[in-house]
């Protein structure tokens, strides 16, 4: 019989079947799969088995249930092959993303991978997802993160570029950290803020899903009686899944994925395959979480350490100058006695003398550098005497303005200008008065030192952030660098001032204080002499 359909015939030529594709010229040459794949389904066939029934053909019979059977077979097989398939793609998505949620101590990076895999078309595929996770004092749960397209066109921009970029699911994840982790945190802002729920509403549905540890699929939101509507409105779809994150008992948060682009229904399997994903993640996220506060925790005990460093190195330098104190102020009144006394008869002498008297210049000299070791007594007792500052608020533009007007007698023997910039809007400064008047007086003459004849000083007082400025300027002769070390150190004695303790104290006083002096160069020649004061209580 002349059959329509090829099955009957071991070779056919290409025109014999024209539902032999491209790329399955084979099938010309081998009997066997053409009829498995081909003829058991072909059109030719059965009309080849009604003409066989018709002719009383033995089989014509049994052959319509063994062909029936055959293909619910290969169905069945066809869709266990397709399962496999996707488990076997499962498997090999989650031993990636486990591997680096086994590694990462980087909660970027966790939270990079974890809710790529969630919405990524080689993960789990879900249009959106949002990360909501309790708080460091775990009252709350807080929306923290959200990933996904706002909009259809935004979806579709997104899909072209990941279809063009040809990715795998971790570089996916590494660009989207590098690119994207922030802009997503801004662009959920306004849904993240209304995610806060209280752990200790129990009742509402995030709550229900982290104390049963059950995800939970929310259909016909806006009409579920278990469900507030206004977390549908939130959202703005009607169908949306609620993945608890648990670690060893502990609830780290929730993962509410949707499809709100495509609204593809959520089955089964993507709920069983988010929940096996689900553990994890939260132990990843726990793990990351613990690692940044425990980052935190090292960065304040390494400041704690410095300041305590700090705060030892002042107690030895305090202790030093204390003793330094103790020593200067022993040695100053052992001296003073014998020197007022000293002094005090080469007054008398100078006074009853006359001017031909040939001891007279003796006495002068005698009365000049006993005067001058008096000055140096004097600054060294107040050395001796600084270390207890007896602070109270006060105008600072009031005390600059004594301390000059004290100075004025020496300014004017100098032939100096001075030069007061005082702003008008200053706050009250804590300060001791006397010391700081002393400080500037110091100060002043230090600069006086550095002028010739016909100098100028400008005093500037100005708001500098929580403090007070104080700037004296001088257009004398600049310091060099070393000069200006030396300056506040202890019994300093350089080429360009000689040797004292003036500003070795200054600095002293200020930073016992809590106020700072510092010394720089202008650029045009001469020098600066900073002291910033601070207006709060607490830190004086």
């Amino acid at each position: 019989m002349d059959w329509e359909c090829c099955w009957s015939k071991e070779e056919i030529a290409p025109e014999s079947c024209p539902y032999v594709g491209e790329g399955e010229e084979d099938l010309y040459t081998s009997h066997r799969r053409r009829v498995v794949e081909k003829c058991v389904e072909c059109p030719r066939f059965k009309n080849d088995l009604a003409r066989m029934k018709g002719t009383g053909y033995p089989l014509s019979d049994v052959l319509p249930y063994i062909l029936t059977e055959f293909q619910e077979q290969k169905s069945q097989m066809g869709a266990m092959l397709s399962f496999l398939n996707s488990k076997n793609r499962e498997i090999k998505f989650l031993r990636e993303v486990g591997l680096v949620l086994q590694t990462s101590l980087d909660l970027d990076e966790v939270l990079s991978i974890a809710m790529t895999a969630i919405t990524a078309g080689k993960g789990f595929g879900m249009n959106r997802a949002f990360l909501l996770m309790t708080d460091k004092e775990r009252r709350n749960i807080r929306g923290y993160l959200g990933v996904g397209p706002r909009d259809y066109e935004e979806a579709w921009r997104t899909w072209e570029d990941i279809g063009r970029s040809n990715f795998s699911l971790r570089e996916l994840a590494r660009d989207f950290q590098k690119t994207k982790l922030s802009s997503e945190k801004v662009k959920f802002h306004d849904i993240l803020q209304q995610l806060t729920v209280p752990l200790a509403d129990q009742g509402h549905i995030f709550n229900r899903t982290l104390l049963g540890k059950k995800p939970i699929l929310v259909e016909n939101a806006l009409n579920n009686p278990d469900l507030d509507r206004g977390l549908a409105r939130i959202l703005g779809v009607d169908t949306f899944l609620v993945m608890p994150l648990i670690s060893r008992n502990r609830r780290i948060g929730i993962i509410i994925a949707d499809n709100c682009i495509t609204h593809k229904p959520i089955t089964l399997q993507d709920m069983q395959s988010l929940e096996t994903f689900a553990f994890p993640v939260a132990f990843a996220l726990e793990r990351a979480s613990l690692y940044e506060r425990l980052q935190e925790e090292v960065a304040k005990q390494k400041a704690a350490n410095v300041k305590l460093r700090e705060q030892q190195e002042l107690i030895v330098k305090m202790e030093k100058m204390a003793l330094v104190g103790k020593i200067t102020s022993s040695i100053a009144h052992s001296i003073r006695n014998p020197l007022m006394v000293i002094g005090g008869f080469a007054r008398t002498l100078l006074k009853g003398s006359t001017e031909n008297d040939e001891n007279r210049t003796y006495l002068e000299s005698i009365v000049r550098e006993t005067r001058q070791l008096e000055d140096v007594l004097s600054e060294v007792l107040d050395y001796s005497e600084s270390l207890f500052p007896v602070t109270d608020y006060w105008d600072l533009n009031e005390l600059v303005r004594a301390a000059l007007a004290e100075l004025s007698g020496v300014m004017e023997q100098a032939g100096a200008v001075c030069i007061q910039e005082l702003s008008t809007e200053l706050p009250m400064v804590r300060i001791d008065y006397k010391q700081i008047s002393y400080c500037l007086k110091t100060i002043t003459a230090t600069a006086l030192s550095t002028l010739g004849q016909g100098g100028e000083l400008t005093v500037e007082s100005l708001q500098d952030g929580d403090g007070v400025m104080l700037r004296i300027s001088d257009n004398g002769k600049s310091l060099s660098r070393k000069a200006m070390e030396t300056l506040t150190a202890p019994f300093f004695q350089t080429q360009e001032m000689g040797e004292g303790v003036g500003l070795s104290l200054c600095k002293t006083i200020l930073e016992r204080q809590g106020s700072t002096l510092s010394i720089t160069s202008r650029p045009g020649g001469g020098n600066i002499y900073s002291i910033r004061l601070l207006t709060r209580k607490e830190n004086v």
